[in-house]
């Protein structure tokens, strides 16, 4: 590990300062994410300046009926919270999918939407990576692929983000507030993540120095009759082979609203606004389930690699959008 400074500052104000000053430093939160990282050498900041204790560690509600979630509130603590798991049990389901209980417990609501999207090659330092390096390849492109993008990848990037509670925030429109250089701002939470492009190094809009210091919650009905699924490897402690978080609102046999992301498919948390225009006025059935999939991923482009490829991927995310919309439309699956 190659040593730093750290820097324990007063506020976020001068913690921001002091990142933006340096284009060296780093942020450090719950540091789930960064420390491995440090570890394995694919990260070596010359400044680390902690955010412990500077950041609203609380759940307020707003005069809209919007909750806004502190950046410092750890995943457990939130996925636990009453109000989300009764209005927005996407949300909650999702956290409760992610990582481990000693990871929920120390990962925060503002560093979780910004661990690094990545793949094994990323976290690899003896291959190529464009991410890593600009301009040095994608080791991923004709290697391992079965855990990689099938939307919106590029020829410099094929890695898939792999956040669950991303995926979930995506669904529900929330927003992200920043403190940064150029004072606060908010940003549509589908905004916050870059698909790669051609500059896969930078994962986010966030401008260096730019802090999250909280992520507000709009009060939607729709988002009481929702769920997370998630397909992987294993039964814990493994990334999204693909995931949907989804909210429909059906009234007589059809459905009048959805809300629908994905993960483990793209660069960023996939918004489903395909799926979603497919569902509206259409009968709650399977066949409309998987019509709205089969929108989604008409622009779909698996991967080809020396385990197979991940074209698997389509039917196994059409069959888990399909599962999960007629859980919550009560169908009998008979």
């Amino acid at each position: 590990m190659k040593p730093f400074d750290y820097l324990a500052p007063a506020d976020a104000a001068e913690a921001v300062r002091n990142v933006a000053a340096n284009p060296d430093a780093v942020f450090l939160g719950g540091g789930t994410n960064l420390v491995d990282h440090l570890k394995l050498g694919v990260a070596e900041p010359g400044l680390v300046v902690g955010l412990a204790g500077l950041l609203p560690s609380g759940i307020e509600e707003l005069d809209d009926g919007a909750l806004r979630i502190g950046a410092g509130v750890s995943n457990s603590d939130l996925a636990a919270d009453p109000r989300v798991r009764e209005r927005f049990p996407v949300l909650s389901q999702a956290l409760l999918s992610g990582a481990s209980g000693q990871l929920r417990n120390m990962a925060t609501v503002g560093g979780n939407p910004l661990q690094r999207t990545r793949c094994v090659y990323f976290q690899d330092v003896t291959t190529p990576c464009n991410k890593r390096e600009p301009g040095s390849g994608c080791s991923a492109i004709g290697g391992w692929t079965r855990h990689h993008a099938v939307l919106g990848a590029s020829g410099h990037c094929i890695a898939v983000h792999p956040s669950d509670m991303a995926v979930a925030m995506a669904a529900l429109d929330a927003r992200v507030r920043t403190l940064g250089p150029a004072g606060e701002r908010a940003i549509p939470f589908v905004e916050l993540h870059r698909l790669p492009g051609d500059a896969p190094e930078r994962d986010t809009a966030l401008e260096h120095g730019e802090l999250i210091t909280a992520i507000d919650l709009p009060a939607q009905p729709i988002a009481r009759r929702s769920a997370y699924r998630k397909v992987r490897d294993r039964a814990s402690y493994a990334f999204a082979l693909v995931s949907v978080a989804a909210a429909i609102e059906v009234e007589g046999g059809v459905i009048r609203d959805a809300r629908i992301a994905f993960g483990g498919v793209a660069h960023a948390p996939w918004r489903a606004r395909r799926a979603e225009e497919a569902l509206r006025g259409a009968p709650a059935s399977d066949g409309s389930y998987r019509a709205a999939a089969d929108a989604e991923l008409t622009d779909a482009r698996p991967a080809e690699g020396l385990d197979g490829g991940n074209a698997f991927k389509i039917p196994l995310l059409r069959r888990t959008l399909t599962a999960t919309l007629r859980d919550l439309a009560g169908e009998d699956p008979r």
